[in-house]
């Protein structure tokens, strides 16, 4: 457990500005970092809620430069220039003005890329909630604030309320008019124009289905007494009228939900 939480607290370059024996050249940023001129003291008790990195911030995917061009990428600190070539195979490239790490790849696996105040680059757990920064002249306790979540609705979403329990819920009325809600479990129409139409339509079906029943009731009565399948004929067209009439009624009695608004 111990390995882990020095592994997450541990920078992504390591060979960061306290170890590097090479001559530095002063970062113009490095007045306007927050914490710097702090103490461990008093700096190792500061907490601060920061987001993971933003869209804008992450690797964008590497495309092959032009013949004999140079691959190049912003510093996410300071915007200058970072030469990457043969460093590809890198997750992340130190500027060589700020000595801050850039990353170039997105985070591996159930990891993410957050950035503490004073542009240390971490790398941590995805379900992280807390980590510290490992500087010493920073030692922040960092929380991490969820990302933000974008929802997306299909176009047609719209917001409904039900006509039996009166609560609201979301429903595409371009996919069907009739809709189950979430809530009471209770089938109702969208839009009394709907309804009304379809009402009609297995009005006029049952109504056509009854009339040509009747008719070939009379048309075939003297032959069904020598040919019993005729019986059968009768039987499927009575039922099949019954059917549509009977859903005609379900429709013209059954009740409407409104649309509030769509999303």
């Amino acid at each position: 457990m111990a390995d882990g939480q020095q592994s997450e607290r541990a920078p992504l370059l390591l060979n960061s500005r306290a170890n590097d024996p090479s001559p530095q050249t002063p970062s113009p940023y490095q007045d306007n970092v927050p914490g710097r001129s702090e103490t461990t003291s008093s700096s190792s008790s500061s907490s601060q809620l920061v987001p993971p990195l933003s869209s804008n911030e992450l690797p964008l995917p590497y495309t092959p430069t032009p013949q004999g061009g140079i691959p190049m990428i912003n510093c996410k600190v300071c915007q200058a220039m970072i030469n990457i070539e043969g460093k590809l195979h890198q997750h992340v490239v130190k500027c060589s003005v700020c000595h801050e790490a850039t990353p170039i790849k997105a985070a591996p696996p159930g990891k993410k890329y957050v950035r503490c105040p004073c542009h240390c680059l971490l790398i941590c757990k995805g379900a992280s909630q807390r980590i510290a920064c490992p500087r010493p002249d920073c030692k922040r306790i960092i929380n991490l604030s969820p990302a933000p979540t974008v929802m997306m609705h299909s176009p047609g979403t719209s917001h409904i309320e039900c006509a039996h329990c009166a609560k609201t819920f979301l429903f595409n009325v371009r996919s069907t008019s009739l809709v189950r809600c979430p809530h009471c479990r209770r089938v109702s129409a969208v839009g009394p124009s709907y309804v009304r139409k379809k009402a009609i339509v297995y009005t006029a079906l049952g109504v056509i289905l009854l009339g040509t029943a009747i008719v070939l009731t009379v048309m075939t009565y003297q032959l069904a007494m020598k040919n019993k399948g005729i019986y059968a004929a009768w039987a499927v067209a009575f039922i099949l009228t019954a059917l549509f009439l009977l859903r005609a009624l379900c429709l013209g009695t059954m009740k409407v939900s409104h649309i509030r608004r769509p999303v």
